[in-house]
């Protein structure tokens, strides 16, 4: 049955929690799931989000869910508490959590954990000053905390975690303050549909703002959050890839992520909602859905499976795919192509990034152009996925697409640089750890310098088949090293992107021989069809 593949992906991942979990009572780390910290010693602080995995603990306790071995087990009642314990003793003493470096109060880690947390006492009935005492003092820091950058789904998380909270303190001391952040949040909503991630629109993380939004309209039934969860819902739906996949590296976070609970509720009372996750039923059944199982996001997407399978809709109308033709989100910059057989999603911003599938099957998988050169004892790596303005065209059979490539930021960790950045989270991180996080970003996320290359991609519907044309100009070919083609290159620090999937398998295409034979100031190109 569809519903219980979303019980056995996430019964799968349990054990591995657990293993990430310090079960020992009489150790000092009692309850910390931060394994780097706790067993292998290899990190100086714990990851506060890390602690977000007691609701899957709590979920597979209370949930009779099928071949769980889990069920009512004591232990795992008494770990989940543990956990949230261990959260408020290893907390600043604001509420606030680290996540990847010391004083960072990532708004990220104490939103996931915090809702995390709510939900685990709900569930277990649970009766304790202590951690009441702690969820308000989280709950306070981050109702007037702003990070950094645009994350519509921390924001949506924030929304939640002081309207439960609320209901579980049974008072009105959260309101103003969750009504000043919906605001905030809806004020993020394009009028396309897609809410702000990093300056654009990702899917996957689209999905789980809905499931916070259909959280919160589940416990507090509003009008407008129906409207702007059908326009949500309806505008996710365009990015089911036919093979059951979704989202991918045209998207501004470059994730795989599907979260599936909101769709579930918002289902219960409009039900094109439920043909959304039957498309992702689909793929999962196939094993089209990526691989989560990463130390430290492991637990996102267990616990909403969980919750998907708890709130499962019985009665679901058939699941229907979108019409074909053009749908062309312009502010997002990606355009989504149906004709015929074949599927196109295709990201302008992204200098023309895009997945291609004829019936139910990835025919291409393309992140555009990378080159490699030599500079000096350095290597720098150009491309032209970086989230910028590319001059394009688009007709009824041909899309054309011409910028210039970036240089990707590949800054990678060395024990001086190790020691400079613990330097400033001790010092001026202490004090101003949204100044690091917003630094970090500028060096990880945000903003590129340009490379001499300038790229040209045009594809063109003709005879029932894309034919792609790429063009790569370069004044010198002297100093490059490699030039090839990728299906999955990202080139920017987002923690749930670069995740497996069977879709990776695709070979790489290696132009390197032909553009090293190329005169100074020729043009590569290549010519493909599909």
């Amino acid at each position: 049955m569809s519903r219980d593949l979303l019980a056995q992906s996430a019964l799968a991942e349990i054990p591995k929690i657990l293993t990430l979990m310090d079960r020992n009572p009489h150790s000092p780390t009692y309850g910390c799931c931060d394994r780097n910290f706790w067993q292998y010693k290899i990190i100086d602080f714990p990851s506060g989000m890390s602690q977000e995995f007691v609701l899957p603990l709590a979920l597979v306790y209370t949930l009779d869910l099928p071949n769980n071995p889990f069920y009512q087990q004591v232990a795992m009642r008494e770990w989940a508490i543990a956990g949230m314990h261990y959260a408020a003793k290893s907390a600043h003493s604001d509420g606030a959590c680290d996540d990847y470096f010391p004083f960072e109060r990532a708004s990220g880690a104490a939103a996931f954990t915090l809702y995390a947390f709510l939900e685990t006492y709900r569930l277990l009935n649970l009766q304790d000053a202590a951690l009441l005492n702690f969820f308000e003092t989280r709950a306070n820091w981050l109702a007037h905390h702003q990070e950094s950058g645009q994350l519509a789904n921390h924001e949506a998380l924030i929304v939640l975690c002081l309207h439960l909270l609320g209901e579980v303190q049974q008072t009105s001391h959260w309101e103003a303050q969750k009504t000043r952040r919906l605001e905030r949040l809806l004020s993020w909503q394009s009028a396309e549909g897609w809410f702000q991630e990093y300056g654009g629109f990702d899917p996957g993380y689209h999905t789980l703002t809905i499931s916070c939004l259909a959280r919160l309209n589940q416990l507090q039934p509003r009008e407008d959050i129906q409207k702007i969860l059908i326009q949500a819902v309806d505008l996710a739906a365009q990015f089911v890839h036919p093979d059951g996949s979704f989202g991918g590296e045209y998207g501004s976070r470059n994730t795989c992520n599907f979260f599936p609970h909101g769709f579930e509720l918002v289902g219960q009372w409009y039900p094109q909602a439920l043909g959304v996750n039957d498309l992702f039923l689909g793929g999962l059944a196939k094993g089209k859905q990526p691989c989560y199982a990463d130390d430290h996001i492991v637990g996102h997407h267990v616990w909403n499976y969980l919750l998907a399978w708890q709130d499962f809709v019985g009665d679901r109308p058939p699941a229907t795919t979108p019409p074909t033709g053009q749908f062309w989100l312009k502010e997002a910059g990606i355009l989504v192509d149906r004709r015929q057989d074949t599927e196109l999603f295709i990201a302008f911003n992204k200098g023309g990034v895009f997945k291609l599938f004829r019936q139910d099957k990835l025919v291409l998988s393309d992140t555009q152009i990378s080159v490699q050169v030599k500079q000096g004892k350095k290597t720098k790596n150009a491309v032209a996925h970086l989230v910028g303005n590319y001059e394009f065209e688009v007709t009824d059979n041909q899309i054309q697409i011409r910028g210039q490539l970036g240089w990707a930021k590949q800054t990678q960790m060395t024990p001086l640089k190790l020691l400079i950045l613990r330097c400033v989270n001790l010092t001026l991180g202490r004090f101003f750890p949204n100044l690091v996080r917003s630094l970090l970003q500028k060096i990880l996320i945000t903003g590129k310098q340009q490379a001499p290359f300038q790229f040209l991609r045009q594809l063109t519907w003709q005879d029932g088949q894309w034919h792609i044309t790429d063009e790569l100009k370069a004044e010198t070919w002297k100093h490059v090293e490699s030039v090839g083609i990728s299906g999955h290159q990202t080139s920017i620090y987002v923690v749930v992107s670069r995740v497996f999937q069977t879709s990776q398998l695709q070979p790489w295409i290696d132009l390197s021989d032909r553009a090293k034979t190329l005169p100074d100031g020729e043009t590569l190109t290549i010519h493909r069809s599909y």
